[in-house]
Parts: structure tokens; C-alpha cells; sequence
């Protein structure tokens, strides 16, 4: 072999090599799943095991009191980019994961796996895997809802509670799904369509992941397109028609910051966070014990001032119906004219609400 050749063999080699060894970097626990290069500076992934998942987690600080960041749908870790960081630079040890059915995390395949036991536990269980005895819980959208519970079902492990855009005022004395099933009887209702049989819902939303996302990640006063299906009737088809297409991004979300949420559910899919919906009643039924059950510890509310999810209420309305519920309710904060995306549309509000919050409670580094 001339020296040339044997040159060029032992390059190629030696490439192959390296790239065998960059890739065996980022192999996590026994199997071939890679971890995508998180897109914040500052920001690391990795995988851990909880309860049973594994989950990866985004990351920023390494010391100081846990916070746990929970995002809600269609969302991943990536709705809390602007607090990550903001909140390690102030000393908190930040961990926001890809919640169950998300991202890279695992998706389990049954309905019931997304019950709201199951949910609360893998906080708990995100906890014990990180070596820290409590937290402080932060939730936005279905993440608060599953904030609220955490608290509630485990309410040693949680020293604080920040839940954004959907208030708790108590269980429920019916099944909330009777409720919807009442009020809306055939007209389309997003909850309800989620819960029909076959996969309908995530059908759609698979198939035009960035259609549907694109049209949810909005402000109140995005301008869109005349929405192509206007019948109220379920009938009349699902839900991507009936938002409106955008005409433009908002000043919040930047192209690449849709690029990536809509790649994060391209690799993932929608069933996984459409099942949340499909436990509202077995959420219902399961706690029961909870019904008198109130939330202890000190607890703020942020949302904005135009969020569809608390339907115009005012912060007086909010602070009576969520006092009901809650021992220690510090404060309830809307944000004027933002709307339901509170920690993307308003970050610098929303960041110094959560600090003086938790300046308020002692809670600091």
C-alpha cells in the first residue's frame, strides 16, 4: 500500500472514530437516543429516571433552592427560556423538563399513564432523582394544573407554589366534563374534541403541526386570517379552521423560536399532551380525598389580563374564588393586555413578579 493510500486510510479511520466517540457522548442510559444541543446558552440537557420516565430536563444553575418548572400544551421546556437563566443568575437552581409525553421524554402509551397521580409523582419523583428534599413549584397551562396537585397530594416535598394562567378554586362537586358536555352539546369545544375516541384530535395536529401552533402562539390582538371553517358545529371539522391563520408572528416569538417548538412536536407528536385532556374525569374520580383539602403554602397567581382561560375574571374575583382553596394566597397578578402565553409575552414581568414573590417568602438564596 503506498504511503498515500495508507495516509488516507488511517484519516478515515480515525474519523470514524471520532465520530463514534461523539456520538457515544451524548448515549444516554443503555440506548442510542441523542441529546439535542440545547438552543439557550447557558442552558443544559440531560436525561434522568423518575418515577418510572425518563425525562430529560433543561437546566441553568447549579446551586441554591430547587425551582421546578412545569409547562402546559402545547408546550416543552422551552416556554420557560426567558426564566431559566434570569433565575439562576439570581441564585436558584432551575429545572424545567419536558413533562410526560413530551419532547424527549418518555410517552407512554395508555390514557391512564397521564392521570394526575401520575403527573404529581413525576415532580416528586424529579425531586428524589436530583437528590433535593423540596422545591419550589412554578406552573403554566396544563403545568399548573398539575402544580396545584403536586402541592396538594404532596405537600411536605413543596415549600412555594407560582401557578400561571389557570387558578384553582377547590375540587369540583361534578365531574368538569358533564359540565362541558352541557354547555356545548354538538358545537365544537377544543376539551371535548380531545376526548373523542380514535385519536381524532392528535390526527390533526400531527398533520400539520405548525399550523396549529403557529395559530395558538398569539397575542390578543394578533392580526389572522378569516378562519376557513365557521360553522359552530363539531361536524363541521376540527380546530386548526377555526383559529385563523396568522398574518404575522408576534413581537415575542421569533422565527426560530417557532422553528424549534414546532420541530419539538414534529419528533414527538401531540398524543402525548392530548391525554392530559383525556383524564379530566379519572382526575375527577381519583381525588376525592381532596375535596377539602386546601393548599398550605405560600402560593402567588400570574396570568395575563387577557387569557381566555380566566375568561375576563378580575383580580379581586380570582383572589376570592382561589382564597377559597388557599391558605396562603400572597398575591394575584395580571399583566395588562398580555394574553395567554404570560411567561413568553411578558418575561421581564413575570420574572420580577416570581423574584419579589419569592423575596416575600424568605425563600432566597
Amino acid at each position: 500500500m503506498s504511503t498515500s493510500i495508507s495516509k488516507l486510510v488511517s484519516a478515515v479511520i480515525t474519523s470514524f472514530f471520532c465520530l463514534i466517540f461523539s456520538v457515544s457522548i451524548y448515549a444516554q442510559q443503555g440506548n442510542n437516543t441523542m441529546i439535542s444541543p440545547s438552543p439557550v446558552d447557558g442552558v443544559t440537557f440531560r436525561f434522568i429516571e423518575a418515577n418510572d420516565l425518563r425525562m430529560r430536563i433543561a437546566e441553568a444553575g447549579d446551586s441554591g433552592p430547587l425551582l421546578l418548572l412545569a409547562h402546559g400544551w402545547p408546550e416543552s421546556w422551552y416556554s420557560w427560556r426567558h426564566q431559566l437563566i434570569f433565575l439562576a443568575e439570581a441564585g436558584y437552581r432551575v429545572v424545567a423538563p419536558d413533562m410526560r409525553g413530551y419532547g424527549e421524554t418518555d410517552k407512554p402509551p395508555r390514557i391512564e399513564d397521564y392521570d394526575i397521580v401520575q403527573l404529581a409523582d413525576d415532580m416528586v419523583g424529579l425531586l428524589d432523582a436530583l437528590g433535593e428534599e423540596s422545591a419550589i413549584m412554578v406552573g403554566h397551562d396544563w403545568g399548573s394544573i398539575v402544580a396545584w396537585n403536586s402541592v396538594l397530594l404532596h405537600p411536605d416535598r413543596f415549600t412555594a407554589l407560582i401557578a400561571m394562567s389557570v387558578p384553582y378554586g377547590g375540587r369540583a362537586i361534578r365531574s368538569p366534563m358533564d359540565g362541558w358536555t352541557e354547555t356545548f352539546g354538538d358545537n365544537f369545544f377544543y376539551i371535548l374534541y380531545h376526548n373523542e375516541p380514535g385519536g381524532v384530535a392528535e390526527g390533526e395536529y400531527d398533520s400539520d403541526p405548525r399550523g396549529l401552533i403557529s395559530s395558538l402562539y398569539l397575542s390578543p390582538g394578533s392580526p389572522r386570517e378569516a378562519p376557513t371553517i365557521t360553522d359552530p358545529k363539531r361536524s363541521a371539522g376540527g380546530w386548526i379552521g377555526r383559529l385563523g391563520a396568522p398574518k404575522s408572528l408576534p413581537d415575542w416569538l421569533t422565527q426560530e423560536d417557532l422553528d424549534y417548538v414546532v420541530d419539538q412536536f414534529e419528533m414527538a407528536g401531540f398524543r402525548g399532551g392530548v391525554n392530559y385532556y383525556r383524564n379530566f374525569h379519572r382526575n375527577w374520580e381519583i381525588t376525592e380525598h381532596l375535596q377539602d383539602v386546601k393548599v398550605k403554602v405560600p402560593t402567588l397567581f400570574v396570568a395575563g389580563e387577557r387569557d381566555s382561560v380566566i375568561a375576563g375574571a378580575t383580580q379581586d374575583t380570582l383572589a376570592r374564588s382561589m382564597g377559597r382553596a388557599v391558605e396562603d394566597l400572597r398575591g394575584v397578578i395580571l399583566i395588562p393586555e398580555i394574553g395567554h402565553w404570560v411567561q413568553q409575552e411578558a418575561p421581564e414581568e413575570t420574572n420580577q413578579a416570581i423574584l419579589d414573590f419569592l423575596k416575600s417568602v424568605q425563600l432566597t438564596p
